[in-house]
């Protein structure tokens, strides 16, 4: 299945305990349909000392949120919006929203 959200973009979250919240996606699972935001739907993780955490205790998580349950945010209203495609001139595609602004550029591949 396709999906409408890429890692880096900013959405917003339209259900759950943290309704209305924005963040940046950190990580997609397209396997799960699920999406880590930053700073999103954080839980507590018992961790026991190990060289990366010598002190051991308890540290917060991200943890994944379906992604029907966010909406990419658009620069024009910086509020979230649903996801249409549109074809360039030059063959390319690229993601618009609802109110005909962009939702990400492409980035340039590294050289």
């Amino acid at each position: 299945m396709a999906l409408h959200i890429k890692k880096g973009d900013t959405v917003e979250i339209i259900a759950g305990d943290h309704k209305g919240a924005t963040g940046r996606v950190l990580r997609v699972i397209p396997e799960k349909e699920k999406i880590v935001v930053q700073g999103q739907n954080v839980a507590k993780k018992h961790v026991r000392p190990s060289r990366r955490n010598p002190q051991g205790g308890r540290i917060n998580v991200e943890q994944p949120i379906h992604i029907s349950n966010v909406l990419p945010v658009t620069s024009k209203s910086s509020r979230g919006s649903r996801v249409h495609y549109q074809i360039n001139e030059d063959g390319s595609k690229s993601r618009v929203g609802a109110d005909g602004t962009e939702i990400n550029k492409p980035r340039k591949a590294k050289q």
